[in-house]
């Protein structure tokens, strides 16, 4: 739990150098490079490092329309000191409803995701490397979900890019 805290966090700081256009310093995560619709991270918060992609929503969908939310996010995350590779989660920008479970379809692939406040991960560990090729294969990934106010969205994130962004990322954590 600590480390999913430790990655908001790095995703957050990462976010707003997005946004500021600013170079990441000390702990703020180092933008590594884009491809395409996708960029890699690496961070070393609190000493460990963390090197991550990071895609945005291309299409993003509330029923009913228009209901404010943040931004949401895909990434997968290495974290080499607590034998982490390529986790996959979302950041949703909004806190999920309580007890319910998000989606992720990849092509014909479904993936059933445990949620917890406004971060959802895939819920079967086991279909974590099923889920990661189908990404690598795919050219997109819906995210599906429900908010505590009973919103339902849907999020369609672009994967190219993100075979060259996990090599990078996949590079910095060696």
């Amino acid at each position: 739990m600590l480390a999913k805290g430790l990655l908001w966090t790095m995703v957050a700081l990462a976010l707003a150098a997005l946004s500021d256009g600013a170079r990441a310093q000390g702990d703020q995560p180092t933008l590594l490079g884009t491809y395409a619709d996708w960029a890699a991270y690496t961070a070393t918060p609190a000493g460990k490092k963390v090197c991550f992609a990071l895609s945005k929503p291309k299409t993003s969908t509330t029923n009913p329309p228009g209901r404010p939310r943040n931004p949401a996010f895909l990434f997968v995350s290495t974290r080499p000191a607590e034998n982490v590779r390529n986790e996959v989660s979302v950041i949703i920008g909004y806190p999920f409803k309580e007890s319910t479970e998000a989606t992720a379809e990849i092509g014909t692939a479904k993936f059933a995701m445990y949620t917890q406040k406004d971060g959802a991960w895939i819920k079967n560990m086991t279909e974590e490397t099923r889920m990661l090729d189908a990404m690598r294969k795919g050219t997109d990934l819906t995210v599906k979900g429900t908010s505590t106010r009973g919103t339902s969205s849907t999020d369609q994130f672009s994967l190219k890019g993100l075979a060259q962004a996990l090599e990078r990322a996949d590079q910095a954590c060696k």
